[in-house]
């Protein structure tokens, strides 16, 4: 299949003056498609109206979906690819109008609410009037969310044989004793690592994995039981409810995106 690699500068935050307060873009992509590194001048909220895609910000991979988008603060160097028929949309919010929720990447809950008013100024050509009460209503509105597809890649050399092996193969279903065993070091030394390096739980970094992984599969089409299956779930129950656990949403909800 083929990709579209884009090329986009690296700009310092408020280096380039912005004549908006929030303006939109939206994009289907037709191919895969990656983002090379770069920044904006201005603060960006990233969702998609349907799809899946992803921003990488250092050893940080976020997956942007429907229901949780992304918050990036001006000037924060990332990355972000996008498979094709995603349907993203993007919130420019100008620096020096706007005061950021975050001084680094966050998850934001994409809102009923917020979805229209963000649909709102993309979509209709609106009075000054009217899109000052609306610009209000977003900025009211917008806030991080606990809840986040966020896998932080340990890149120690004790870790990395266990992020390549998970993020190759999401249904490993090899355990920290396992691992143990295999590394020649004890669980404990492993656990430790982890939380280190990553912020969580071996446990919780594998079901963070195998979410990302199936977000993926599930925009591609395919369906529940195959996809909980290959991310390494006993069951499609067992699988749902770890997945609505991490992204709120049901796996044949999120297919109905």
């Amino acid at each position: 299949m083929t990709r579209e690699v884009r090329t986009l500068p690296v700009v310092a935050a408020g280096a380039v003056a912005v004549p908006f307060a929030i303006q939109a873009y939206d994009e289907i992509v037709a191919h895969d498609t990656t983002w090379g590194e770069h920044s904006h001048p201005f603060h960006e909220l990233l969702w998609n109206e349907r799809g899946a895609s992803m921003a990488v910000v250092g050893a940080r991979v976020w997956t942007i979906t429907p229901a949780l988008g992304l918050w990036m603060p001006a000037g924060t160097l990332h990355s972000g690819s996008a498979i094709a028929g995603t349907w993203f949309r993007a919130s420019f919010f100008g620096f020096h109008t706007t005061p950021s929720i975050s001084d680094t990447p966050v998850a934001v809950e994409i809102t009923p609410l917020l979805r229209l008013l963000l649909e709102r100024l993309g979509d209709a050509p609106l009075a000054p009037a009217s899109r000052t009460i609306t610009e209000a209503m977003v900025l009211d509105v917008l806030e991080p969310s606990p809840r986040e597809l966020l896998v932080h890649t340990p890149t120690s050399a004790l870790l990395r044989p266990i992020a390549d092996a998970l993020r190759a193969d999401p249904g490993d279903q090899r355990t920290l004793a396992n691992w143990s065993a295999q590394l020649g070091v004890s669980a404990r030394t492993i656990s430790r690592a982890f939380s280190a390096e990553t912020g969580t739980s071996f446990a919780r970094w594998v079901a963070s994995v195998r979410a990302q992984h199936a977000v993926a599969l599930l925009t591609r089409g395919r369906e529940v039981e195959a996809v909980a299956e290959e991310v390494g779930y006993r069951s499609a129950s067992a699988f749902g409810a770890a997945f609505r656990r991490t992204t709120g949403l049901t796996p044949a909800a999120f297919r109905a995106l």
